[in-house]
């Protein structure tokens, strides 16, 4: 099997056209007509990780997020980006990225897995792209009953295993209409205040940025990691269920480099 046929199965999920003009999805190493061993997929690709795709025969990696992403001008092993590409050139490992092309989409996207963990269902497009339903930015979704606030905070906590949520103030009403976006997501508040989500569940929000809440929603900062942490097993079922038999791993290292105290 050659990389193409792996990559031509997650394209049609998530086409690379999809993608943000800032992004750098697709193959960042290796030929597409390369023979595949093995697959192992990933949220982020490290040394480790390639390390870890040599111990199990594989060689290709797939991640959610590209280790190139604001390009390179030399490789001397500075960087860990540097030393990463440098370690899966000489070992022979591919790396591909699928990264916001897979956040965009409705279906087997970014979203809708964190949206599956946290139980959520009748799910749109929080921000759709002009002259679509089912792309766009971020989600929205119901619960099946309302939750009292802190409860949905401690839902959060277990089902996406944070190690803590940094939020807004309670606003003293039930949350069942929740707007979500993996990763950063700060950028849709005002498309989730619109749409009346009683919560929106995302990352990176800035200090400032809680401020934007204004009493009418409950934000819910999980953590980058967090909220995406399942890519790497949505991937894996998308490219299983055309290849069943072939030899794809998941990961077994956690990349997240925020650590609670």
């Amino acid at each position: 099997m050659r990389m193409r046929d792996i990559t031509d199965v997650l394209e049609a999920v998530a086409p690379l056209h999809l993608q943000e003009s800032y992004d750098n999805a697709g193959l960042i190493v290796g030929h597409p007509d390369q023979e595949v061993t093995g697959v192992l997929f990933c949220l982020d690709s490290t040394e480790a990780v390639v390390a870890e795709a040599v111990q199990k025969g594989c060689n290709l990696i797939v991640a959610h997020h590209p280790i190139v992403f604001r390009g390179l001008k030399r490789l001397n092993g500075h960087t860990y980006v540097e030393r990463t590409v440098m370690e899966a050139i000489r070992r022979h490992v591919a790396i591909y990225a699928i990264h916001t092309n897979l956040d965009n989409v409705l279906r087997q996207g970014v979203n809708a897995k964190l949206a599956e963990r946290i139980g959520l269902n009748d799910l749109h497009i929080l921000a759709p792209r002009p002259a679509s339903t089912d792309t766009g930015a971020g989600m929205l979704g119901q619960l099946p009953q309302p939750m009292h606030e802190t409860d949905f905070l401690a839902h959060l906590k277990k089902t996406l295993h944070a190690g803590g949520i940094r939020h807004t103030a309670l606003l003293g009403k039930p949350i069942q209409r929740v707007a979500i976006c993996g990763g950063a997501g700060s950028f849709l508040l005002p498309q989730a205040i619109t749409l009346g989500a009683d919560a929106f569940v995302t990352a990176d929000f800035k200090y400032h940025e809680f401020f934007d809440a204004d009493g009418r929603i409950l934000i819910a900062d999980v953590g980058h990691y967090e909220s995406e942490q399942f890519t790497a097993e949505l991937l894996r079922d998308i490219v299983q269920e055309k290849f069943p038999t072939f030899a794809l791993h998941l990961t077994t290292l956690r990349t997240n480099p925020v650590f609670y105290f």
